[in-house]
């Protein structure tokens, strides 16, 4: 029945039809849960419910078709953990087909009984947790793909008996650690991704790796090594000779000085030992307790949600940050208000967005949990890293920053604007421009949504209203419409998403343009002072460009102790003022350029980069941070 118009839900009755071996229902419009009843096919052969819009968890019951030789369940919205009883099919032969639903939760250790399986597919869902090293039982593998999850850890070392490998993707994973050489000796081995992971280290150049059209390693910016075409960094063994003539010399100077020496150094290297050893146990409890966060252990890490970490309120959540490790690892981690009807929405866009995403000005997600509370309650949260210069918008409109010892005062520079807007402008030319997938509409940028680490560099977080755009970004619009009504923030939201117009990068562009005004006139786009048609826009439109200097923040014009010692002279002083104006006008030109009212009469977010690079190279004459 595959291939069809069929809608609704599968009929329960199905479950009846005992003597059943083979049920194809791909590529249709079915919907609804898949029945329990399916369980009682205990003679079926193949299953085929791929391409529909079937939603709910899989049934455990499904782990009774003991005959089942082919499942596939890919290209729905399924969700929650897969069942063990799944992967104790041993029957399994031909594929497991799961790819492209919405599935969380950890990889269970039951994967390693599917001995005679051929083809295993759980790429893009929403997995987290290590690899289990049970994976190495399925020897007759010939296709793995785990690419699109939030998988971290190493490759286990029992990948070694897969040795039928004939396609092996983990791209797009948060995986580490180096590449096991093992790869090297699998002959059959001709497709081979580890794209956009943390692997490091040397990438060897026998086997598969000799051919970068086989292999890819992209987005892993810590190995080295390679054959040419691959364009890694040439490895630097120079520090390990050393570290090698250090120990050589200690063993000299040991002899040398007796046997007090000997016990002296001894016991020191011992004390060193333990030392390494107790970092590279804490090194790997961080990662394991990244992967396992559970809502017990967030409770313990935020002190029960206490107001005191309270970062943050959004429209769908609350932000805390969490301590945990013993007091060694900070993280910020996003409580999703259930209560909300749109929050579960929220929650699985931001999910969507994230796991195909990888920028050096994007917050980096770290794990997902998804779970319950004490009172059985639906719990769900995101954990990120944690960023110590808090937001734009409470360095914009706040007079003190708040840190672990004491109180500074928040006043950006002219430098370090520019380079957050930059930072805040490369993060949307790569969502509109460079994703792997399609084009990413962010829907709600403004100064809350950009945060700060300790070098004062932007990240743009919150993707709860993200959406992939369906079009290329020659249209000023996507055919996709928002379930979340008016998409944004008001004071940032694009005049045609109120009037009813699809979601479109121009309406990131629209909201970048109205951040950058406000970054540089310190005045949110909701002040009072804007009534009727009075708005940001036409405030800085009207005074370009001669009155630049009345609308500026004047933060920008007080020149700090170290600008005084250096202007020493009336004119040096004023050349200073005059460039500041000079670029002020620049910006405020892109920022006007990037908010006009029509969407298709706005810049685009790759000018907009070549723009502020040219400002910044042209004006302060460097690229290094403040």
């Amino acid at each position: 029945m595959s291939n069809n118009k069929l809608s609704g839900n599968i009929p329960p009755d199905m479950g009846k039809l005992k003597r059943l071996q083979e049920m194809y229902f791909h590529i249709n419009n079915l919907s609804g849960n898949i029945p329990h009843s399916l369980g009682n096919l205990s003679m079926l052969l193949k299953l085929s419910l791929s391409d529909n819009d079937l939603h709910g968890s899989i049934p455990s019951g499904l782990g009774s078709c003991q005959s089942l030789l082919l499942l596939n369940l890919s290209i729905n919205n399924l969700s929650g953990t897969i069942p063990p009883e799944i992967f104790s099919l041993s029957s399994l032969s031909i594929g497991l087909y799961l790819s492209r639903n919405r599935f969380t939760g950890p990889l269970p250790m039951e994967v390693g009984n599917l001995k005679n399986l051929g083809i295993l597919d759980m790429s893009e869902n929403m997995l987290t947790g290590e690899i289990p090293n049970s994976i190495g039982s399925c020897t007759l593998m010939e296709t793995l793909g785990m690419q699109g999850n939030f998988f971290q850890g190493t490759i286990p070392s029992s990948f070694s008996y897969l040795r039928g490998l004939q396609k092996l993707d983990l791209s797009r994973n948060n995986l580490s650690g180096k590449i096991p050489n093992f790869f090297v000796g699998f002959s059959s081995l001709y497709l081979l991704n580890l794209s956009y992971n943390n692997f490091e280290g040397l990438v060897p150049t026998n086997g598969v790796f000799k051919n970068s059209s086989a292999t890819s390693v992209v987005g892993n910016s810590q190995l080295c090594g390679g054959i040419p075409e691959m364009r890694l960094p040439k490895c630097n063994f120079k520090e390990s000779t050393k570290t090698k003539l250090t120990l050589s010399m200690k063993l000299i100077i040991s002899i040398v000085c007796g046997l007090l020496g000997v016990i002296s150094m001894l016991s020191f290297l011992y004390v060193c030992w333990l030392r390494k050893k107790r970092k590279e146990i804490t090194s790997s409890s961080s990662g394991n307790l990244l992967l396992n966060l559970s809502y017990q252990s967030l409770q313990k890490a935020t002190d029960e949600f206490s107001p005191a970490n309270l970062l943050g309120v959004g429209s769908f959540g609350s932000v805390y940050k969490a301590i945990i490790n013993e007091g060694r690892t900070t993280i910020a981690v996003k409580v999703l208000n259930l209560q909300r009807r749109e929050a579960s929405k929220s929650f699985l866009a931001e999910c969507e967005a994230l796991r195909n995403i990888r920028h050096r000005n994007l917050v980096k997600i770290l794990t997902v949990c998804s779970g319950v509370d004490y009172q059985g309650n639906d719990f769900k949260a995101l954990v990120y890293e944690f960023m110590v210069n808090g937001s734009l918008e409470d360095w914009l409109h706040s007079s003190t920053i708040e840190d672990q010892v004491h109180q500074e005062q928040r006043d950006l520079n002219l430098n370090q604007r520019l380079n957050i807007a930059i930072d805040v402008a490369s993060a949307l030319e790569y969502l509109h421009y460079h994703c792997q997938k399609k084009p990413i509409i962010h829907c709600d940028l403004k100064p809350s949504n950009v945060l700060l680490d300790d070098e004062m560099i932007g990240h743009v977080g919150d993707f709860g209203l993200a959406r992939f755009s369906s079009e290329d970004n020659n249209n000023s619009s996507t055919n996709q419409s928002s379930s979340i009504g008016v998409r944004g923030t008001i004071g940032y939201t694009p005049p045609e998403y109120g009037m009813g117009n699809e979601v479109s990068s121009y309406g990131d562009v629209y909201s970048y343009g109205i951040l950058l005004l406000e970054m540089f006139t310190r005045k949110r786009p909701t002040d009072d002072m804007f009534q009727g048609r009075l708005n940001l826009h036409y405030f800085v439109q009207e005074a370009l460009p001669n009155r630049v200097v009345e609308i500026a923040d004047p933060i920008l014009f007080r020149e700090r102790e170290e600008d005084i010692a250096m202007n020493n002279s009336h004119n040096n002083s004023r050349t200073r003022r005059s460039k500041i104006q000079e670029c002020l006008t620049l910006m405020f030109g892109i920022g006007v350029a990037c908010s006009v009212e029509q969407p298709g009469e706005r810049m685009n977010m790759k000018d907009v980069v070549t723009e502020l690079h040219l400002v910044k190279k042209r004006l302060l004459k460097t690229t290094s941070r403040p």
